[in-house]
């Protein structure tokens, strides 16, 4: 199985880039991973938060396979402790998913047609982090999850 993070926009901060390229090397040995970076759209101000989700959505849906399982990294969905997390990660490489897709969204969230296409939405925390931060945290959490599966010492109960 392949893990894609598909990003809307770069990750500006110097030190979350740092952070991110780390958890990115530790995990690369476990599975094949992968971020994927959509472009921040041109001339966003000149649009409503509506008319940006839905050009975001066409993009996010063009990087999108149908074959793909996508996950999405909203605010609604589904909590894990980290144990379950790695359960559910094993789980889906267990059902053959070739490709499994988390998506982060732009500012403000998804269009309809891209809740329409997930099969899934994940929430790490109650609690909002700005996009960039959320992109280490979610690379940390499947880094511990790759560890918790393989009976490693990085995590403790």
């Amino acid at each position: 199985m392949k893990i894609t993070l598909l990003l809307v926009g770069k990750t500006t901060e110097s030190y979350l880039n740092q952070a991110i390229e780390e958890y990115l090397k530790r995990l690369r040995r476990y599975v094949a991973f992968e971020t994927n970076v959509i472009p921040e759209l041109k001339n966003a101000r000149n649009m409503s938060f509506d008319q940006q989700k839905e050009k975001e959505g066409v993009a996010i849906l063009n990087s999108i396979e149908p074959s793909d399982e996508v996950i999405l990294l909203d605010e609604k969905g589904a909590q894990y402790g980290s144990v379950e997390f790695a359960s559910l990660l094993e789980k889906k490489n267990l059902s053959s998913v070739k490709r499994l897709v988390f998506v982060v969204g732009g500012p403000y969230g998804f269009s309809n047609d891209v809740y329409t296409r997930a099969n899934g939405k994940l929430s790490l925390s109650r609690m909002t982090f700005s996009h960039q931060m959320i992109r280490l945290l979610f690379i940390e959490q499947v880094y511990r999850a790759m560890t918790i599966l393989k009976g490693e010492p990085y995590h403790h109960e």
